[in-house]
């Protein structure tokens, strides 16, 4: 009881020295920043942002769903290899706005972290056994800094006690930035054959939590699914912080 009041004590220092003397716009509305765990968003745009949880949505890729539907699984995701993914909410607000942040900097802001941690706890998420993030390029990484897929995975693993596997998957083959307008068919050919299994014995028979920034076609969290499923994984889940609503999705009655 005592540690829960000095953190809560700390966490209102915190937010009044970052109101009052590092004030922070946020990243959406340029409106300041009133606690430090909102980070790099306001809290009015997090409520904004829509969520996930807050929608219906295909049981297998975790693409949103007409609330008129009655199936469960969009029709879309069948060509792709992973056993099925979650995302916290769509690229929009305050989520598009960390997904830019943590490209530039290898920080996750609390508000964030337990969103993350919420999504990976529940069905089907929960049955992981491991983390994988999705690898950069050397090349890539070392411009970068960092991989931001491997912050999200040990922001995970911190709370979870799940093993990550950093040295597991590889990525052999330095492809071209993704551009936005790219479809699907682009993306998955960019991508093929663009990872590896560096170490079998690390996945074999294991339930493994691919995690990665965004979800846009699933090109690839699915090259990635595949190479580890052909290694041996028994299971490949897929958690992102945001994900990308595909305009082919909208024809077919997904928004």
């Amino acid at each position: 009881m005592l540690a829960s009041a000095i953190k809560t004590g700390l966490g209102i220092g915190r937010d009044a020295a970052l109101a009052l003397i590092y004030p922070q716009a946020c990243a959406v509305c340029r409106a300041s920043v009133e606690s430090h765990d909102d980070l790099p968003a306001c809290a009015a745009c997090w409520s904004e942002t829509r969520l996930i949880r807050e929608l219906a949505i295909c049981s297998r890729c975790g693409a949103p769903l007409l609330s008129s539907e009655i199936i469960s699984q969009c029709q879309l995701c069948s060509s792709l290899t992973f056993t099925a993914a979650r995302a916290v909410g769509l690229y929009e607000g305050a989520l598009r706005a960390a997904v830019l942040d943590l490209k530039r900097k290898p920080y996750l802001g609390t508000r964030l972290r337990d969103l993350l941690l919420e999504l990976a706890r529940v069905e089907p998420l929960h049955r992981a056994t491991c983390i994988v993030p999705v690898p950069l390029h050397r090349q890539r990484e070392r411009e970068r800094g960092f991989n931001q897929a491997a912050i999200i995975a040990r922001a995970i693993a911190r709370r979870t006690g799940w093993p990550v596997r950093e040295e597991a998957l590889i990525r052999v083959v330095h492809t071209q930035v993704h551009r936005t307008l790219m479809d699907e068919r682009a993306r998955r050919e960019s991508v093929a054959g663009a990872f590896a299994v560096a170490k079998r014995r690390l996945i074999e028979g294991e339930n493994v939590l691919l995690v990665d920034d965004v979800f846009t076609t699933g090109a690839t969290v699915s090259a990635c699914a595949q190479a580890l499923l052909e290694a041996g994984a028994r299971a490949v889940f897929i958690l992102t912080i945001a994900r990308v609503v595909r305009a082919e999705a909208e024809a077919g009655g997904i928004r």
